[in-house]
C-alpha cells in the first residue's frame, strides 16, 4: 500500500502523445507557446474553449469571435483550471495547460503538461486545483492563481498517492480536509476523508458506484452512488438512498456554493440503452434528504446539460431544443427558453452532440448539427449571440 500522506513534487512539462480512450464523469500537433506571465488584474473576460476533433478554438465569451485555433489530440476532454485564465486539456500525457490568453494576449495551447497516467476529474475549489489521475490514484494539488506566475514551469504541488487505481475523483476544502474516492479496478464503493497531516477523519463503503462530485453551501460535499447520494458534512458521511431501489444513480452533481441543493443527474435503469436522461435528482444537504423529478414531457438531457446559474436555479438543456428552467428547492420547472432545433442523444458519450456551461447570467450553448455555438440571457430566455465554427463542437469550458 502507498502512503497517502501529503508530499511535495514538482512536475516536468511532456511533450504531447498518441491518443487515449478516456471515461466519462467524459491534424498534426501545432507549435505550443509557454504561458504568460500576466497578473491576475491582466486577466481577460469569459473566454470560452471549444474541442474538436484534431483541436481546440478558443472565443471571446462576448462577441463568440474566434481568438485562436489550436491543434490538439484527436479526443480531448476541457476543463477549467479555476485561475479565471486557463484550461485544462486532457492528451494523453496527462492535463495539458491552455492559456486562454488576455486582451494583450493571444490564446495558445502551451507545453505545459501535468504528467498523469489516465487523467480524469478536474475539481476547483476554494483557491485549490486538483486533478485526478485514473491510472494510479494518485492527486496532483496546487494553488489555482499560481498558474497565473506560470511561464516556462508548472507550479509547485502536493500529491497523494492513490492506493489502488480507479476512475476517481479527489477534492480539498478550505480547511485542508482531502476527500477521494476509494475503489479498485474491478469497481468503487466508497471515500475517505483525511486531515491535512494525513490521518483519516472518516470513511464508507456504502456508495456502490461512487462518481462525481459537488460542494455545496457551506462547503458540505455530495458523490453520487448507484443507489443514491453520499454526504460529507462535519466531519461524517451520510448515505441518502435512491427512491428507485436498487438502482438509482447519481452521476454528476451540479452545485452551487449558495445552495444547500445539489441537482443531480439520474438513471433508473441499469439497462436502458443510449446516454438520454428524463428525471433529476435533488439532494438537500441541509435536511439530509434526496428526491427524484420528472423532466417535462418530451425533454431528456445528458451529463453535458446540466448547469447553475442566476438565482441558485439549474437549467437544462433538454432534446427538444430548450432551456428548462428549474428550481431547486420546489421541484418545479418554472420556465423553458428556446435556443437551438431538437436533438437525438450520442451513441456513445464521447460524440459531440448539445453542451451548456454558464458564466454570471449567460449560457453558453453548443450545437453541433450547426457547427454552432450561442450565448443566452438566462435572465431573459434570449440568444444574444450566436457564431458558426469551421470545426464541430465536442466539449466545452469556460475560463470563469
Amino acid at each position: 500500500m502507498r502512503s497517502s500522506s501529503f508530499r511535495r513534487a514538482g512536475l516536468l512539462a511532456l511533450a504531447v502523445g498518441a491518443t487515449v480512450g478516456l471515461s466519462a464523469c467524459a491534424g498534426g500537433a501545432g507549435s505550443a507557446a509557454p504561458a504568460s506571465s500576466a497578473p491576475a488584474s491582466a486577466e481577460a473576460a469569459t473566454r470560452v474553449a471549444l474541442s474538436y476533433p484534431g483541436g481546440i478554438v478558443v472565443l471571446d465569451g462576448d462577441t463568440l469571435e474566434t481568438l485562436a485555433d489550436v491543434s490538439s489530440e484527436e479526443f480531448t476532454r476541457l476543463n477549467s483550471a479555476g485561475d479565471g485564465r486557463h484550461i485544462m486539456v486532457t492528451t494523453s500525457a496527462g492535463f495539458q495547460v491552455l492559456d486562454a490568453g488576455t486582451a494583450g494576449d493571444e490564446p495558445a495551447l502551451t507545453d505545459l503538461v501535468f504528467a498523469a497516467s489516465k487523467p480524469g476529474h478536474v475539481v476547483t475549489h476554494g483557491g485549490k486545483t486538483v486533478l485526478y489521475a485514473d491510472g494510479t490514484s494518485d492527486s496532483t494539488i496546487f494553488d489555482s492563481d499560481a498558474l497565473l506566475a506560470s511561464t516556462d514551469s508548472l507550479p509547485a504541488v502536493e500529491t497523494v498517492p492513490g492506493v489502488e487505481a480507479h476512475h476517481g475523483v479527489s477534492i480539498v476544502l478550505e480547511d485542508g480536509t482531502f476527500l477521494t474516492t476509494v475503489g479498485n479496478a474491478d469497481g468503487r464503493n466508497g471515500a475517505v476523508a483525511k486531515d491535512a497531516a494525513g490521518a483519516t477523519i472518516a470513511e464508507t463503503a456504502e456508495c456502490p458506484g461512487i462518481h462525481g462530485e459537488g460542494t455545496a453551501k457551506d462547503e458540505v460535499v455530495v458523490f453520487g452512488c448507484e443507489n443514491g447520494a453520499l454526504v460529507y458534512a462535519d466531519g461524517a458521511f451520510t448515505k441518502l438512498t435512491a427512491p428507485d431501489q436498487p438502482y438509482g444513480r447519481m452521476g454528476n452533481a451540479y452545485v452551487s456554493d449558495s445552495s444547500a441543493v445539489v441537482v443531480g443527474d439520474y438513471k433508473d435503469d441499469r439497462d436502458a440503452e443510449g446516454y438520454l436522461l428524463h428525471r433529476v435528482a435533488l439532494i438537500d444537504t441541509a435536511a439530509k434528504s434526496q428526491r427524484v423529478v420528472d423532466m417535462p414531457a418530451g425533454a431528456e438531457y445528458t451529463f453535458r446539460d446540466v448547469a447553475r446559474g442566476p438565482g441558485d436555479l439549474a437549467y437544462v438543456l433538454a432534446s427538444d431544443g430548450s432551456i428548462h428552467v428549474l428550481d431547486p428547492v420546489t421541484g418545479v420547472f418554472t420556465d423553458a427558453f428556446p435556443v437551438i432545433e431538437p436533438w437525438e442523444g450520442p451513441v456513445e458519450w464521447q460524440d459531440a452532440h448539445p453542451a451548456i456551461k454558464v458564466s454570471g447570467d449567460i449560457a453558453y450553448v453548443t450545437e453541433p448539427a450547426k457547427n454552432a455555438v450561442h450565448a443566452v440571457d438566462l435572465t431573459t430566455g434570449e440568444v444574444t449571440t450566436s457564431a458558426t465554427l469551421d470545426e464541430t463542437p465536442n466539449e466545452i469550458a469556460l475560463t470563469k
